[in-house]
């Protein structure tokens, strides 16, 4: 039996257990939330181009939430036998009983959940032998150390395959499942510099199907080139300039915007972008869609983690925020309508102003190409924005000399508004697809 046969029996062993589950819990609960995620895969870590750590995964459990009129309670078990699923059911029940009542609690509403489940081609899986695995971690290894004699050392390398299967069920009648699959190669290199100071960076590449990652030697050789580039950086006097962020780092930055138009911290208040739906907080020409049907996409779902269906939607719209991110207990709680986001977003893409990286860089002219942040000072509640960064200085439209050991300042309301351009080298790997983003002016502290 090959491994798409074998999920596929899985898939129907899970999906009964889920069934069972949720007939016993519909016994003497008023509603209840049944989910399993099983997972199987191998990882394989080298170092030096040694073969380090193989870790064979294969995990899962069953989640239940039971609901008794607005009290609440959950258990989880990873044994799926007959007897186990009714103690867990039992122990879900008894902890209902004792928790404070919530009027907002429960399933997501009946008339949203996914009744047509697509197939979004996300299920690719690749079953390599631990010397197969291992070969590419070292490919990418090897390639990393032979591109220049200053790479002294390795950080690691590693190659990572992963399938799984994804259940839901509740008792509106909703019970539905799909598999997905996930691989992945990375490599880290550490080089020295002239004056002994060592610099590290890495390169990584993701994909539903291995044949769409990287080739490993383009891992080692990017993970090379950025870190060779980092090499003798220099130090910055205190002053205000462009920003460029690199796509990889623009991602983050789109993060923030995630966090601040979550539910969850609106009904808490504990956001700088309350009451801001519908109002312009983007520049106008600034627009970001929600894709989450793309074919083998990083991010796609048929339905949410509360088996809500998902929907194409437009977040920013000529820089007007369309849409709040709501799970069911948050739009119940803010008297609103749940949009599909419980378990996070689905392929965000951010639409380019149409410049290249070079022409971003010369569009900046003279500022500070952003690479890498560290940190963790960004306050969601007043978007103030305070983090340590890296990367490199530039010049004329030309980098000049790689940058370390600075922070960088500003407020998350200011920064969306002052976007300038978003380039056309947009980042794949992420579930947030943006090119690099240039910022008209911020604070730089340095020396």
């Amino acid at each position: 039996m090959d491994v798409r046969e074998q999920v596929a029996q899985q898939r129907v062993e899970l999906e009964a257990a889920v069934a069972r589950a949720l007939e016993l819990a519909g016994k003497q609960a008023d509603a209840a939330e049944v989910a399993i995620n099983k997972t199987t895969g191998i990882s394989v870590s080298t170092r030096m181009c040694d073969v380090e750590n193989v870790e064979f995964n294969s995990d899962g459990a069953l989640g239940i939430t039971v609901y008794r009129g607005q009290r609440k309670g959950s258990a989880s078990t990873s044994d799926l036998s007959e007897n186990a699923i009714a103690q867990t059911v039992a122990a879900a029940l008894d902890i209902a009983r004792y928790t404070s009542e919530d009027p907002f609690a429960g399933p997501g509403p009946k008339e949203l959940m996914a009744k047509n489940i697509p197939d979004l081609d996300l299920f690719h899986p690749d079953e390599p032998e631990p010397d197969h695995a291992a070969a590419i971690a070292i490919q990418a290894e090897q390639a990393a150390l032979d591109y220049d004699p200053r790479i002294k050392q390795s950080d690691g390398a590693s190659y990572d395959s992963h399938y799984g299967i994804r259940v839901y069920g509740n008792s509106h009648g909703m019970l539905a499942s799909y598999a997905s699959s996930r691989h992945s190669t990375s490599c880290c290199v550490i080089a020295e510099g002239k004056n002994g100071e060592m610099e590290r960076d890495y390169s990584y590449t993701t994909a539903r199907r291995a044949s769409d990652l990287w080739l490993p030697e383009r891992v080692g050789l990017h993970a090379a080139e950025r870190t060779v580039g980092r090499i003798d950086p220099q130090k910055l006097s205190t002053r205000e300039a462009p920003i460029m962020f690199s796509a990889d780092v623009a991602t983050g930055l789109f993060g923030h915007l995630v966090m601040a138009i979550s539910g969850s911290n609106l009904y808490r208040k504990s956001s700088f972008l309350l009451d801001k739906l519908g109002e312009q907080i983007f520049p106008e020409w600034m627009n970001i869609s929600e894709r989450p049907h793309i074919l083998r996409g990083m991010a796609s779902t048929p339905f949410d983690s509360e088996g809500l269906a998902t929907y194409d939607r437009e977040i920013i719209q000529d820089g007007i925020l369309q849409t709040y991110l709501m799970t069911s207990y948050a739009a119940r709680k803010l008297g609103r309508q749940p949009t599909g986001h419980a378990g996070g977003i689905h392929n965000w893409q951010v639409k380019s102003t149409g410049e290249d990286y070079a022409q971003m860089l010369k569009k900046m002219d003279r500022g500070l190409l952003v690479t890498e942040l560290m940190g963790q000072g960004v306050n969601i509640v007043t978007g103030d924005y305070s983090r340590g960064a890296a990367g490199f200085w530039v010049e004329n439209g030309e980098i000049q000399f790689p940058v370390s050991e600075v922070t960088i300042a500003g407020n998350l309301k200011d920064m969306m508004q002052n976007i300038v351009a978003i380039g056309t080298d947009t980042e794949t790997r992420s579930q947030i697809q943006t090119g690099s983003m240039l910022l008209d002016t911020m604070k730089i502290a340095g020396e």
